[in-house]
Formats: C-alpha cells, sequence, structure tokens
C-alpha cells in the first residue's frame, strides 16, 4: 500500500494561536497542514480531502470535539482515521470520554511541541502498520478462499476422473464383444440367406406352406434391410468405442512429471463429450465447428489439466453462443450459423491454439476481469468464476505457457493458448 512521504494532517481549533503554533511545528517537522476553525468546517475538509491523522480541539463553538470525532467514527470512509484530542481539559472524565469515542491518544494545553510531534510520529507509524497489516489480512484471506475453491475444484474433477474411467473401463468390456460379434453375425446372415437361395434353386415347388411363409415374412425386404441393421449395429458398436476412448484421454490421471500428449486428441475428445451441447435444438441450428490443424509434436504437459483448459473455453464459448442466440431469430441463425474454430500451428518453439466464436463477444470492462478469481457474468447458479481462473493458472503457473484473450463486440471472442514445445 504506497504511503504520502508528506503526511497530511488536520488541525481543528478555533484559537488562532494554537493553529498557527501548531502548523508552524508540523510543517516544519516535514509534514503537510490543513486548518479547520471548528466540527462543521473539519467535517467538510475531511469529506473533501481525508487527511492521514486529526489533531482535534475539544471546547469548540457550534459543534464541540467530542461531536465531532463521534460523526467521524460513523462514517465507514473516516473511521479509519487517527484522532487526537487537544484539551486544557485535565480531568480523568474527559479524557476516558474522548477515547471511548474513538480517539487514539490526547495532548494538553499549553503544548509542547517535542511532544506533539512525537505523538503524530507514533501514531502515524501505528496508522501505516494497521494498514500494512488489514490489506495483508485481506489478501491471505483472499489466497487462501482461492486455494479451497481450487482444491475442492481439483478433488471434484479428480473424483470425476476416476468415476468417468471406471465407467469407460465397464463400457469397453461388453462393447468390444459387441463389435467383435457383429462381423460374425454378417457372415452367418450371409451363409443362413445363401442356404435358403440354394433350397430355392433345388426345389422350386416348395409347397404351398413354404411359400406363404416367405411371402409373411417378406424375404427380398429382410434380405436388403438385414444388412443395414447389422451396419448401423456395427457403426453404433464404432461410435461407442470411440466415446469411451474419448472418455479415457479426457480423465487422463496426471503424474508428478509432464508427460507427452498429442493436444489433437485432447482436443478431439472434449469435443466429443461435448457434443450433446453442439447438436440443433429447438430454437437453433447445430453449432458448426471447424478444426484447422497444424502438423504438432507431442507436448510435454499434464494432460488432464490440459484437458481441463480445453473444457472450461469450449464450454464457455457454447454459453457465449447461446446467449448471443437471444438477439437473433431462428432464420438469422439458420444463415449464419453459430460456428466455434479450432486452429493450432507450431511457431518456434511454441505451439498455439487458438479456440474462437462468432458470438456478440465481451466489452472492456469485461474483459480485463475475465481471468479474475470468482468473476463471471452468468446469473446465479450457472457459472462459478472459476473456470477461466483455473485455466490461466494451468496454462501460465503449472504449464510455462500464456494465454490471452482477444474480443470485440458483435464479432466473437477467441482465447489464444500459448505453450511450450519442451
Amino acid at each position: 500500500m504506497p504511503y504520502p512521504t508528506q503526511p497530511f494532517i488536520l488541525i481543528v481549533d478555533d484559537n488562532p494561536t494554537n493553529l498557527s503554533v501548531l502548523s508552524a511545528a508540523l510543517k516544519a517537522a516535514g509534514y503537510k497542514v490543513r486548518m479547520a476553525v471548528d466540527g462543521e468546517d473539519a467535517l467538510a475538509q475531511v469529506t473533501r480531502h481525508p487527511p492521514e491523522l486529526i489533531l482535534l480541539d475539544i471546547e469548540m463553538p457550534k459543534m464541540d470535539g467530542f461531536e465531532t470525532c463521534r460523526r467521524l467514527q460513523k462514517n465507514p470512509k473516516t473511521e479509519g482515521i487517527p484522532i487526537i484530542f487537544m484539551t486544557a481539559l485535565a480531568d480523568t472524565e474527559n479524557k476516558v470520554k474522548g477515547l471511548s469515542l474513538g480517539a487514539v491518544d490526547y495532548i494538553t494545553k499549553p503544548f509542547s511541541a517535542a511532544e506533539v510531534l512525537a505523538r503524530v510520529k507514533i501514531h502515524w507509524r501505528l496508522k501505516r502498520l494497521t494498514d500494512t497489516l488489514e490489506q495483508q489480512v485481506v489478501e491471505r484471506t483472499q489466497a487462501l478462499e482461492q486455494a479451497q475453491v481450487q482444491l475442492v475444484q481439483q478433488e471434484k474433477l479428480s473424483a470425476l476422473g476416476q468415476l468417468v474411467a471406471g465407467v469407460a473401463h465397464e463400457i469397453n468390456n461388453p462393447i468390444g464383444c459387441i463389435v467383435g460379434n457383429v462381423s460374425a453375425a454378417q457372415d452367418y446372415i450371409k451363409d443362413l440367406l445363401d442356404l435358403i437361395d440354394l433350397y430355392r434353386e433345388t426345389f422350386p415347388q416348395a409347397g404351398t406352406e413354404i411359400e406363404d411363409k416367405l411371402e409373411e415374412i417378406d424375404l427380398d425386404y429382410l434380405r436388403e434391410d438385414l444388412p443395414k441393421l447389422i451396419q448401423a449395429m456395427k457403426d453404433g458398436g464404432d461410435r461407442i468405442t470411440s466415446i469411451s476412448k474419448s472418455l479415457r484421454t479426457f480423465s487422463r490421471a496426471d503424474s508428478d512429471t509432464k508427460q507427452p500428449f498429442n493436444l489433437h486428441e485432447g482436443i478431439d475428445s472434449t469435443l466429443l463429450i461435448l457434443g450433446h451441447r453442439l447438436k440443433a435444438k429447438e430454437n437453433r441450428p447445430a453449432i458448426e465447428v471447424v478444426t484447422q490443424y497444424g502438423e504438432l509434436p507431442e507436448v510435454a504437459c499434464f494432460p488432464g489439466q490440459l484437458n481441463q483448459v480445453f473444457m472450461n473455453i469450449l464450454a464457455n464459448a457454447i454459453d457465449a453462443l447461446d446467449e448471443s442466440n437471444q438477439r437473433r431469430i431462428f432464420a438469422e441463425l439458420k444463415a449464419n450459423p453459430n460456428r466455434i474454430t479450432i486452429r493450432t500451428r507450431v511457431e518456434g518453439e511454441q505451439i498455439k491454439i487458438a479456440i474462437a466464436d462468432n458470438g456478440y463477444g465481451m466489452p472492456e470492462d469485461v474483459k480485463t476481469r475475465i481471468f479474475d478469481h470468482l468473476f463471471t457474468t452468468k446469473s446465479v447458479g450457472k457459472g462459478t468464476g472459476l473456470g477461466l481462473a483455473i485455466a490461466r493458472q494451468i496454462i501460465v503457473e503449472k504449464h510455462g505457457g500464456a494465454i490471452a484473450v482477444n474480443t470485440e463486440v458483435g464479432k466473437g471472442t477467441e482465447f489464444v493458448l500459448t505453450l511450450p514445445i519442451g
């Protein structure tokens, strides 16, 4: 916290002689000084230009020092200003009253310049120490809260990763059996159909009962449709296998050291998991995803953490597009569909990953705070304000990279990730 090199002291006294003596002594000691002749004048000056410390006389016309102190203490903007009472009253009752109202000290008249300067110096130093400690408490509290929230988030992600990996493993065995048997089923069906053809050629007059059955089951239709059904089953099995692989890629557990990782696989697995959010809805067509991948080497990184970054940025892009759609009608969306574009390239010893959407974009005041801890533009319950803050921490602190945002209202937003190759 920056402090003025020449602290500003406000002297409040209705006696011109006292004002002159105190002002001269304080200025000679290097303080900046302003003066007020009564409580009302003091309150007005404090509002315009808060001092670092106030020397306040008790006995004054219009508003005495006690009432002035009381009002200063009630105002959150001025309650922290140290107040030293000045009084000719030496009785204990007035001293106690002044201290109980919030004053930090008192000096008695006639003044000793050395005593005044000593007390002002002490309380100015105490004020600085108090402010510094309060600021440190705020910073430590914020850091602790952030660490706690991130720890909870990481634990949730770890538990989710274990769950997803377990589900993917459980899917693999039965789906492997299904996919492996589809080809055999195709061969068996072909053999059965060939056998039927052979019977029909060998016994063209099969009898009324067989002919009626062939007509009932519509053999020609079965012959045409069965291969399609089998192929659909095979395609569905392959799709489930692909999803399972993507789940395992996305939930890949990180070790204590960086591992070589194919970034494109991480992005693709994230897109597959988000596929349900990209599909067409009642109020909008499907969100198009355009990938323009360069030739990338494997990167030494923490794969699970980077997948989390991809998830946060892509999910935010979908949220931004859905929000921008509220300003557009379906016909306009169909003519100019929502789009997310992902570009990757090698640039020197670094890899650049740009993820852009053609949504509404964000204003400058949001852009400057977008990576702040707990900052979110989403409504209560729809955003934690952690996603991009954690993304920045992962990219910058964990991987020695950089993350930047380019945005323009009405044109969309682009996040650019920079990662070292080694």
